[in-house]
């Protein structure tokens, strides 16, 4: 069997498994590809606790000093902070390593631009030539720089978060709440977070070691120990987060996983029953958002797999609320990117304000199942399947501006199936009004993504 290429190259970084084929060597050239394409000045580095995380740090510090950078250590970091510190700073740019949910032998590089974004489409793909062409900036004697260091960017974030919510009124209701940092970047924020909004704190791997005691992805198989923990301590919600803190996972007072859609789901319900206004998501995000947009004549855009897409789409059309809907939560009010945090103190609110339990807000939502697998496949066969899959669905309903996404319209469903941008793998994803129908689709997917695959070959 052919060996899967793990280094992938995309609008969501470069990453790895680290020794492999993501080597300090390279992630030093990539630095100086991002050095070259932003000019001399400082560039924020920050990163999560990935083991990994040290010796590629001190990669990408060299890589941007070679070009007159002057890289700005923010430490271990949550992603969004460092992506907030880059803009009010007005640094020219920003380096994350993290693998965010990929497993703790990956690591990456994800690149933000001088408005605290990240890179878009054309951006990253000007990054990637400059990488393979090679021809680098390089610094004379009198501009080489030294790495500075800046602690406050957890500081500022959390600020920002907190003048968004009511802390007073959050404090009062004095919720117990048990959560899951997987000994991330969120271990350095959640609980100062959460005692400032005066809760009771149940703390589950919150040492920030990079040694991860799950999966970093926070889907409902990964979070059995905060499910039980949720349950027995009699907590009223459990959050949990990926290695870097962008995605937010839910469980209820039951002990039960709400599903990371409904995480945005919450949050789009909150916010448009404050404010009315544009909403964007991306094409794999639950339908639960339509109907909530259209529950207050909001208008709602879909848009390619990918934060900077969504944030693009956000921008343009000045939504008030979006995301994605594997727990990342947007509200451009604080900064456009997907923010755990603000998805934490939200729901919080929520549940001050309406007084009620988190199961019922769940209630309120309109409910889909969705179904979700994986197809490992070597990076250069992927989308030739994906182009033969759209050939033999051409005569239906479905939309191919990312992957192939097929609607079953009688069945109030849809199927969406395309090449990952952060692994060497097909996502299929499918939803439905029944979990029998969304795993029955998902099974017709994939099987047929496997038959092509065994005729191609």
């Amino acid at each position: 069997m052919a060996r899967v290429h793990a280094l992938k190259i995309s609008i969501s970084g470069v990453r790895g498994i680290v020794g492999d084929f993501l080597t300090p060597q390279l992630i030093e050239s990539f630095a100086r590809a991002f050095g070259t394409f932003v000019g001399p000045g400082r560039v924020m580095v920050g990163r999560d606790t990935r083991t990994s995380g040290e010796m590629l740090f001190h990669a990408v510090c060299s890589g941007l000093l070679s070009t007159g950078c002057i890289p700005v250590d923010l430490g271990i970091c949550p992603t969004p902070s460092v992506q907030i510190r880059t803009k009010e700073t007005e640094a020219l740019g920003g380096i994350i390593i993290t693998a965010s949910h990929n497993p703790s032998q990956w690591n990456a590089l994800k690149f933000i631009g001088k408005n605290g974004i990240f890179l878009n489409e054309y951006e990253s793909r000007s990054l990637v030539e400059i990488y393979h062409d090679g021809n680098f900036r390089r610094c004379s004697d009198d501009e080489v720089n030294k790495t500075r260091s800046d602690p406050h960017a957890i500081e500022s974030h959390l600020e920002k978060v907190l003048e968004y919510v009511d802390v007073d009124l959050i404090r009062g209701k004095q919720f117990k709440v048990a959560f899951d940092c997987c000994n991330g970047a969120g271990s350095l924020m959640t609980p100062r977070l959460l005692k400032e909004l005066g809760c009771q704190l149940i703390p589950i791997n919150t040492e920030p070691n990079g040694i991860f005691p799950r999966e970093p992805e926070p889907t409902p198989q990964h979070l059995t120990q905060l499910s039980s923990t949720t349950k027995l301590s009699g907590a009223d919600v459990g959050f949990a987060q990926d290695a870097d803190a962008d995605r937010l996972a839910i469980i209820n007072e039951h002990g039960e996983a709400i599903g990371e859609d409904y995480t945005l789901a919450l949050a789009v319900q909150f916010v448009l029953s404050k404010t009315p206004g544009p909403v964007v998501v991306n094409l794999s995000t639950s339908r639960a958002i339509d109907d909530i947009a259209q529950r207050y004549a909001c208008p709602i855009y879909r848009t390619k797999i990918g934060e900077s897409n969504v944030i693009d789409k956000i921008l343009e059309c000045q939504a008030i609320v979006g995301g994605e809907g594997n727990g990342g939560v947007m509200i451009p009010a604080i900064h456009p990117c997907r923010d755990s945090f603000i998805g934490i103190a939200i729901v919080l609110q929520y549940m001050a304000e309406t007084g009620k339990r988190l199961s019922e807000l769940v209630e309120i939502i309109p409910r889909y199942h969705m179904f979700k697998r994986k197809l490992p496949l070597p990076s250069d066969r992927i989308f030739g399947i994906v182009e033969r899959l759209k050939h033999q669905y051409a005569s239906s309903h479905i939309d191919v501006t990312d992957g192939l996404k097929i609607f079953f319209d009688e069945q109030n469903a849809w199927a969406h199936i395309r090449p990952s941008n952060t692994e060497p793998i097909l996502r299929v994803v499918s939803e439905a009004p029944t979990p029998e129908l969304a795993e029955q689709l998902n099974d017709t997917i994939l099987n047929e993504a496997k038959l092509v695959r065994r005729s191609s070959l």
